[in-house]
Order: C-alpha cells, then structure tokens, then sequence
C-alpha cells in the first residue's frame, strides 16, 4: 500500500508513521521521514555555506498548505529567491531569516502551486552523498522557485523591503 504525500505528490510506502510530521508542513509521515535523513546529511556536512538552509527553504516551499502556518512558505520562498536570485548562500539566508523573523509581521496565507515542482526530496536522497547531492539539491530549490512562478513578483517585492541591502552578513 502506498501514501501520497499532500505536498509534493511524492508516493511512498504507506509505513503507517507516528507520530506524523509537524503540522507546520503539508506532508505524509513518510515524506516527512525522507526529509528527515537529507536533514541529517545536511546538518553533519558542517560546510560554510550551510546547504542546509536551502535543503529547508525548499521543503517548507513545497509543503505549504494545509494546517500549515502562513509563515512556512514565505519564509521558504524567501529563501529560496535570495539563494537563486541574488546569490545568498544558505547561511546568509539563515542571517536574513532571522532579520525578518524580528519584524513580527502577519504573514497572507499562500496557496501551494497547483502542479508541484518536479523534484522531490527523494530526487536529492537518490543521488550519492557529496557534490553529487549537494547539486542536487540546489536542482531541487530551483524546481520548487520554479513552481511558485505565480508568486515570484510578490516575493522579489516582499523581500527588497525586509532585507537590508548594504548587508548579507
């Protein structure tokens, strides 16, 4: 028996996981666990540029919606455009990340894409651990930018104002 995960469309073996994901992520168990071991390499990789933080962002990108909070996928598109559109490393998006997060603001509720981004987090498990994954994963962020395509303008403008340009440190 298979599950299908809510967010991205991922089909797993249904492995009748529990407890299920936070609710802060429109995901089945399953896909939660597969995110759950790319966390793992990522976090143990210790690199300076901290691919962690775009693993993350697009995660929380393609599994928007649901009972997932307003802040999840802006914060993940967020990120998401500082990596691939003005070069932000991931710890220079962690940096910026948390600049917002002291703003407090009221996030709008985002609908997830009708059509998910091709690639999953299992695209990047699949693939051999090193540069080989880590490429992958920024394949990954740039499917799941690609896949917000609607909302891509509200992001780049959104963004220009919260993050302070004379600074990425």
């Amino acid at each position: 028996m298979a599950i299908i995960c809510p967010g991205c469309l991922l089909e797993l073996p249904d492995r009748h996981l529990d407890p299920p994901p936070p609710c802060r992520f429109n995901a089945s168990g399953e896909c939660w666990q597969a995110f759950s071991d790319l966390f793992c390499y990522t976090v143990a990789k210790g690199d300076a540029a901290f691919i962690h933080q775009h693993a993350v962002d697009a995660y929380e990108a393609q599994h928007a919606g649901g009972n997932s909070r307003p802040i999840t996928a802006v914060f993940g598109l967020i990120g998401l455009y500082l990596a691939l559109e003005k070069g932000y490393s991931g710890r220079e998006v962690q940096r910026a990340h948390m600049r917002i997060a002291k703003l407090r603001r009221d996030w709008p509720r985002l609908e997830p894409p009708v059509r998910p981004a091709a690639l999953t987090v299992m695209d990047v498990l699949n693939v051999s651990t090193g540069p080989e994954r880590d490429a992958m994963i920024l394949q990954w962020v740039a499917a799941v930018w690609e896949s917000w395509a609607d909302r891509q303008a509200w992001v780049r403008e959104i963004t220009g104002g919260l993050v302070d340009r004379r600074s990425r440190k």
